[in-house]
């Protein structure tokens, strides 16, 4: 038997189970993965938005990360809600043992809904500490903008910040573009050669997109733990999100409902 590949995912807990770690792992098991976690805070959520939230003591994400590397044989690392700069040092700190790990960032600095998770302090740290040991970085086009200092109002608009963001911090960047206008969706895949590929997609008729990002990016992990080579964990994982949003589509939930990971086949 194949072993399976052990994928660390270190964010926040969703109650209603749409993004953040429940999302993650979902993916992660229907990608064949096992998930392991670090919750870095706990939200009170629906699929109409966040209520309440708290942050996890930055100590106890920290032990959380340390116990997981010190006995599973982790394949890939992905990052979602770290609650502030102190947060994004420890995470930081305890990923640094080990640096051969592929990291997947997905900078999630805010809800849909409007609550904002990651302060400027946190978003510095991040720039500082977390990302110059990514492999790859997913923002949307305002967490690129945030990132970047830069505006996006168009597809070569969104090509200029990701180079931009490779360049600055030595990874590559699939700049998602579901905050695009118009029929189809088109994801900017900027890898550390300077090469560029775009990744379209129809835009789907559905408002079940909850946790899209989360589901993104954890099945990119997945991919590299799997052995995947980056270029292709990111196609993959492109397309098992579309089968996700589509499996969503009929969902009964009254709001925004989770893009719904189903076995990949």
């Amino acid at each position: 038997m194949k072993p399976i590949p052990c994928v660390l995912t270190i964010a926040g807990s969703d109650s209603g189970a749409g993004a953040g770690i429940q999302a993650d792992a979902r993916a992660i098991g229907a990608l064949g993965g096992y998930a392991c976690t670090a919750i870095t805070a706990v939200t009170a959520q629906n699929s109409r938005g966040v209520r309440a939230w708290r942050p996890v003591t930055p100590d106890l994400i920290a032990a959380q990360i340390e116990a997981v590397l010190a006995d599973f044989p982790i394949g890939a690392v992905k990052t979602g809600l770290l609650p502030g700069a102190t947060a994004v040092r420890a995470v930081a700190k305890s990923l640094a043992r080990k640096p051969k790990i592929p990291l997947v960032v997905d900078p999630v600095i805010g809800s849909t809904s409007g609550t904002r998770f990651l302060p400027d302090s946190g978003l510095k740290a991040l720039r500082e500490e977390l990302l110059p040991r990514a492999t790859i970085l997913t923002p949307n086009w305002p967490e690129a903008e945030l990132l970047s200092g830069m505006s996006i109002r168009s597809l070569p608009d969104a090509e200029t910040v990701a180079r931009v963001l490779a360049m600055e911090f030595g990874c590559a960047v699939l700049l998602k573009g579901g905050h695009a206008p118009g029929g189809e969706c088109h994801d900017c895949l900027v890898l550390t050669t300077g090469r560029v590929r775009w990744l379209m997609s129809p835009r789907l008729a559905t408002r079940h997109t909850h946790g899209t990002g989360c589901v993104l990016s954890a099945a990119i992990a997945a991919g590299l733990a799997r052995g995947l080579k980056l270029e292709p964990a990111v196609v993959a994982a492109h397309a098992f999100l579309q089968q996700s949003l589509r499996a969503g589509q009929s969902l009964p939930w009254r709001g925004r409902g989770p893009a719904f990971a189903q076995v990949w086949s």
